[in-house]
């Protein structure tokens, strides 16, 4: 049968085992691995191996976002409902399209037209009625198609028609009914070998409506339809040399005329009389080397029908499971002489006569399991030639010296899912040409010496899943062939010094899920095993309390290791490793350490392991890893940290993991990815960050973008990574949070800020060069502007008739000129700093009370007066009470002729004097007289301006 007709079937229960061990070794460093090929992050998908996996994504259209470079899709057990013409445009190389488990109703036309080198689709489990005319154009190179379970009713003329080298179709469970709906098909595809039409409710096979059609047909199934009328000429299909039928009909014309090449048939199931059968099969007894009579249910006429089909001399293979035989007589197989395999398994037998297989003296394989045999049954003994044995899944409880007797040139043994409690020393004294031995799922605790001198030529033996409690030293040194020994799920304690003598080709170890502890590893336990690959030591006891360097590394002897797991079963509390325990693995290429419980990892672990490329050391208590850690192992593709107490990846950046390609950190509390972090992995290829607790905010911007954009590593299941910080976005998905806000430009802000820079310089140097007096205005005037704001409703005394502002060197004509005349003979209360300052209060307080607690303010301007800041502060806060207040309360006396020009960079000054009357001090020293009257009326007058003033000495000004 074709390989590919099996492609979307499970593998029966109770497979080989060692195809079980294999993915056992293959998995072992490795879990949820995906081998990326480019990188990005995808929305519900995934990279593997240059296929896009898609599969039970809850999609409900093909995602356009799928990279057009891979080869294999994966849309299967989604909510598709239609695939439209641009669904796949471009995707020149894909090669493998899986569709199954959709709810795809509609193909549009030319959907298919870009998938050029398609050479595998499947479109099972859909809700397809028809196929539309060119429907498959553009798939000239396909070569497999699957489209069963679906609803389709009718098929075009030209549907099939782009097809020229399909080899493979498989069209079952529909409800096509008659032949003809696609015999048409059978015309359009020159190349087809592989045809399956089962279930299609078809209850007529007329080989005259397949005129015309393939001719290279090798394989028809036409099982489970009531076919009625059978019609088969053997030229319509020159070819063919597999059939399958069996239907629900009691009785079938069957018609086969000419010489058929028919040579494997199965009719398993088939519910004829036996006469029906019997002309069936002898309508091939010619030809016939393969025949499958599986859950026939007439169990009367099956002895019959044995007869019937060994009385075909080129009859080889009989397969007859699951037919409920409950003995095994001599009559049963007299005349299959020529049968070399004959499979009776699950038939529910538990006698088998002792000359049951003696007409069958040509048999290699014979399979029994899934019966009821208590023992070996005596009738195997005479059968020389058997090359293969099959007794797994039966009752038996024990084994004799003499059940394999004779039995010198048989190579597979099985005897697995048994009762078997212990082993002779001579069981297997007849077996030199063993190779595989399968004794797993018994009951053996003993081993007694049975591998100790025989069976010098197996390859395989399997005892996992039995009662084993201690290797004894020198227990397989019969076995100089041995390559694989699988010790797994039994209770051994104790590996003993040279327990493993003797298998010197040995290449793979199981010895993982058992109670072993560290005193249980004796010294030179792994002696002899030179040429050891792989060895699983997972799910024992063994616990270290320190990290201190071993006197004995267990593995010392073991140069040639490759593959190590060791173990994450503890019976209490935490561990270490020591830091020589890899001592003597120079070629070890990858190690496993996950779930062991492991507080620390010591910095020199890895000195021993310089060809280290993976490294698991998931759902341990890390807390921190030194980058020097990794420094001897340079190599290091894959690293698994999953699980673990780690806080950050920050390790990373120092460890100069150039060649680190895979990382999968699920499931810690990194809430932050730094872009130093991803930037020391130049080579990495795939990252896995699943359940992590993220930040949302502005510290994983960087991460988000390079999720989303980055075209070298895939960021595994990125969209659905969610927020666990801040509070108020808990559960939003990580890649919905918006960082626009977070992006800055620094050459912009860098172009903004020196802009800024040089215009405030500009206006600062401009202000200060033309407008730094009326700067120091404004600064004092807003000064005032807060006293007054403070002081507005307090009615403060006015304690002085006069305020008198001067500058220290006008000082002499004040004490001298001013003060005698106003305060001795006029007998004004003045005011003057040097006296009636308060001491220790702010000068600027004082200047302010002494203005707002005086009736007016006299300022004596001179040209001294003009320099000093302090004179200017007290003009200013004098003018501003004149403009608040709006009373008269301020007096301008010049002592000395200024002109106007000068007085131009004072702007206060300049504008009181063409609003406000002033005097001037005469300068020859004549009417002074005059002027001390108009300086006493002027203090004598109400401060309203409203009120006429006295007329003093005016100087014009412009």
């Amino acid at each position: 049968m074709h390989p590919g007709m099996n492609r979307d079937k499970t593998m029966p229960k109770g497979g080989t085992q060692c195809v079980k061990l294999s993915i056992i070794f293959l998995l072992l460093n490795i879990s949820s691995f995906v081998a990326p090929v480019s990188g990005f992050a995808l929305r519900a998908c995934r990279i593997s191996y240059n296929e896009a996996i898609c599969h039970k994504s809850q999609l409900s259209a093909v995602p356009r976002y799928i990279p057009s470079t891979v080869t294999g899709f994966d849309l299967s057990v989604n909510f598709i409902s239609k695939i439209q013409a641009s669904d796949f445009k471009n995707r020149t190389a894909l090669k493998e399209l899986d569709l199954k488990r959709n709810r795809i109703k509609q193909i549009e036309t030319g959907a298919f037209a870009d998938l050029i080198s398609l050479k595998w689709l499947n479109l099972n489990s859909n809700k397809l009625r028809k196929l539309q005319g060119n429907l498959f154009d553009g798939l000239s190179n396909l070569a497999e198609l699957r489209i069963t379970s679906n609803h389709i009713q009718a098929v075009a003329s030209t549907s099939f028609k782009p097809l020229t080298n399909l080899t493979f179709l498989d069209i079952s469970n529909n409800k096509l009914r008659q032949l003809t709906s696609v015999h048409s098909l059978l015309r359009q595809l020159p190349n087809l070998r592989y045809l399956t039409i089962t279930n299609i409710a078809l209850t007529q096979f007329q080989s005259w409506e397949q005129t015309n059609s393939s001719l290279g047909l090798a394989a028809l199934d036409l099982s489970q339809n009531p076919i009625a009328v059978f019609r088969f000429t053997a030229d319509v299909f020159p070819n063919l040399t597999q059939l399958k039928i069996a239907c629900s009909q009691r009785k079938m014309k069957w018609e086969v005329r000419g010489k058929s090449r028919v040579s494997t048939l199965d009719i398993s199931g088939l519910q004829l009389a036996f006469s029906g059968m019997k002309t069936i099969i002898e309508s091939f007894n010619s030809s016939l080397t393969i025949l499958r009579m599986n859950a026939m249910n007439n169990i009367d006429s099956l002895p019959a029908l044995i007869n019937t089909s060994c009385a075909i001399s080129t009859l080889t293979t009989l397969v007859l499971r699951s037919n409920k035989l409950s003995s095994i007589n001599p009559d049963l197989f007299s005349l299959c002489s020529n049968v070399t395999e004959l499979e009776l398994s699950k038939n529910e037998i538990q006698h088998v006569h002792a000359e049951a297989f003696r007409s069958l003296q040509g048999l290699r394989i014979l399979s029994l399991s899934g019966n009821k045999l208590n023992c070996v049954p005596a009738a195997t003994r005479n059968l020389s030639t058997l090359v293969e044995l099959n007794l797994s899944t039966n009752d038996i409880k024990t084994l004799e010296c003499q059940d394999f007797a004779n039995l010198m040139y048989l190579r597979e043994l099985s005897l697995h899912q048994n009762s078997i409690s212990a082993l002779e020393e001579c069981v297997f004294k007849d077996l030199i040409r063993l190779q595989v031995l399968k004794l797993q799922t018994n009951q053996i605790s003993k081993l007694s010496k049975a591998f100790v001198k025989h069976l010098p030529n197996l390859r395989q033996l399997h005892l996992n899943g039995n009662k084993l409690t201690v290797i004894q030293n020198g227990e397989f040194k019969g076995l100089m062939s041995l390559k694989n020994l699988s010790l797994h799920e039994n209770k051994i304690k104790t590996l003993q010094k040279g327990s493993f003598i003797g298998l010197k080709n040995l290449t793979e170890l199981q010895l993982l899920s058992n109670d072993i502890e560290v005193k249980g590893l004796k010294n030179g336990c792994f002696s002899g095993l030179t040429n050891l690959k792989r060895l699983d030591m997972r799910q024992n006891h063994i616990r270290y309390d320190d990290s201190s360097a071993l006197l004995y590394p267990p593995f010392a002897e073991l140069s040639s290791l490759e593959t190590l797991a060791i173990p994450a079963q503890h019976r209490r509390g935490k561990a270490h490793l020591p830091s020589n325990i890899l001592q003597g693995l120079t070629n070890l290429l990858d190690f496993n350490t996950r779930n062991a419980q492991i507080l620390s990892l010591h910095k020199d672990m890895f000195n021993y392991t310089p060809q280290l490329q993976t490294l698991d050391i998931s759902s341990n208590d890390l807390v921190n890893l030194s980058p020097d850690l990794f420094a001897p192992i340079q190599n290091l593709k894959g690293l698994y940290i999953s699980r673990t107490s780690l806080q950050s990846l920050d390790f990373l950046i120092d460890a100069n993991l150039t060649k680190l390609e895979f990382l999968q950190a699920r499931r810690n509390q990194y809430s932050v990815f730094s872009e130093e972090v991803m930037k020391s992995l130049p080579a990495l290829l795939y990252v896995d960050l699943q359940g992590n607790s993220f930040t949302c905010d502005c510290n994983n911007a960087w991460f988000l973008q390079w999720a989303e954009n980055n075209n070298q590593t895939q960021v595994f299941d990125a969209y659905n990574f969610r927020c666990n910080y801040p509070r108020l976005l808990k559960d939003m998905k990580l890649l919905d949070l918006d960082i626009r806000s977070c992006s800055v430009d620094i050459d912009f802000i860098c172009f903004i800020s020196t802009t800024c820079v040089i215009l405030l310089f500009m206006v600062v140097s401009f202000t200060h060069h033309f407008l730094r007096w009326q700067l120091a205005y404004a600064y004092y005037l807003f000064l005032a502007l807060l006293y007054d704001s403070k002081h507005k409703n307090k009615q403060a005394p006015e304690l002085y008739d006069a305020f008198i502002s001067y500058n220290t060197h006008d000082e002499p004509w004040v004490i001298e000129e001013l003060l005698p005349k106003l305060e001795g003979d006029q007998g004004w209360r003045l005011c003057l700093h040097h006296r009636d300052f308060e001491p220790g209060k702010p000068i600027i307080e004082n200047i302010t009370d002494a203005i707002y607690g005086s009736r007016k303010t006299i300022c004596v301007i001179s040209h001294r007066y003009l320099e000093s800041e302090w004179c200017s502060r007290e003009i200013q806060m004098a003018s501003f009470r004149l403009f608040d207040e709006m009373k008269d309360v301020l007096i301008l006396v010049f002592l000395d002729e200024i002109p106007t020009y000068l007085l131009s960079p004072y702007y206060r000054i300049r504008k009181l004097l063409k609003k406000q009357t002033y005097l001037a001090w005469p300068q020859d020293g004549e009417h002074t007289e005059l002027f001390w009257e108009k300086l006493r009326q002027a203090l004598k007058t109400r401060e309203d301006f409203g009120e006429d003033r006295f007329n003093l000495i005016m100087v014009d000004r412009p």
